[in-house]
């Protein structure tokens, strides 16, 4: 593969990758008391918390948080993975 076309779909993965994992924002999945979001949910909830922030500041309807959910469960899922994604940046940084 030339380097042009590397190039012309790493754009194309970045451009349509937004797009395909907003299915995954909160607020914008319909739970139900039946079907409350979980664990695992929380988890990827907490990966794209800084983007639903973001889009919640912009007037879209999206939630930081699921709002019908398990309860512990959840929020234990939800703030391991913001802490582990912010204070994963900590790790990654290079001391002079």
């Amino acid at each position: 593969m030339s380097r042009r076309a590397r190039k012309l779909s790493l754009l194309l993965l970045l451009l349509l990758l937004p797009l395909l994992l907003s299915g995954c924002l909160p607020g914008l999945a319909a739970y139900t008391p039946e079907h409350p979001a979980g664990f695992l949910n929380g988890v990827v909830h907490g990966w794209f918390a800084p983007v639903s922030l973001i889009l919640e500041l912009i007037g879209m309807d999206v939630t930081m948080f699921a709002p019908v959910n398990t309860g512990l469960t959840y929020e234990l899922g939800f703030y391991m993975a913001v802490i582990s994604g912010f204070g994963g940046l900590a790790l990654c940084r290079r001391r002079k």
